[in-house]
């Protein structure tokens, strides 16, 4: 059985000031290329049946710098809807609400193009992206690439956790995880990887 290969993007100008970015379609920075492109080596290891992106540029620009072949893009993947929340630091969020929690408190509505969501929605979402790559599996590794937060939530369901535990894993920009199996159950391979 192959491997679920987690690709998150790497650096943008938000993600380097701590800005929430969720549908906010922000470019790679100089070294968020590079952190991409540093992804080439481990991946050209792999032979993957599928590679996943998220429909955002910055996920789409790390597959092709890391070398990623024809990927098929998964609106499922696209990274949590920050809501009002979207462009701002967790510390100006603290400032009006000190204990704030991205992952059991979820955000608040923002503008039409930003409705916000919850834990429970990203968990639904990717559950939708587990159900079509699982089987896959069977006939070798996946690689998705997408963002930090919707990555740790699938990564929680994946583990057979609730949404809100996706807490645990802080992901990196421009990093790999890696999840497997162990005795027919799934378990965290290798976490924050580099090239």
């Amino acid at each position: 059985m192959g491997e679920l290969v987690l690709v998150r993007h790497g650096q943008t100008e938000w993600s380097r000031t701590g800005r929430h970015t969720g549908l906010t379609d922000v470019p790679l920075t100089e070294e968020g290329e590079r952190q991409a492109a540093s992804l080439r080596a481990p991946l050209a290891r792999r032979r993957f049946a599928l590679v996943a992106t998220s429909p955002l540029a910055r996920a789409v620009r790390t597959a092709e710098l890391a070398g990623l072949e024809g990927p098929v893009v998964l609106p499922d993947l696209v990274e949590w809807d920050y809501g009002a929340y979207e462009g701002i630091t967790s510390a100006e969020i603290h400032e009006g609400r000190p204990e704030w929690d991205l992952w059991t408190d979820g955000v608040p509505p923002g503008d039409i193009d930003h409705p916000g969501e919850g834990p429970e929605q990203v968990a639904e979402r990717v559950d939708q992206v587990l159900e079509r790559v699982v089987p896959v599996l069977e006939e070798g590794d996946v690689a998705l690439v997408a963002h930090g937060h919707v990555l740790r939530v699938l990564t929680a369901r994946r583990l057979g956790l609730p949404p809100g535990r996706g807490a645990l894993f802080r992901m990196e920009t421009g990093v790999l995880g890696v999840l497997g199996t162990e005795h027919g159950r799934p378990v965290l391979g290798g976490w924050n990887l580099t090239g």
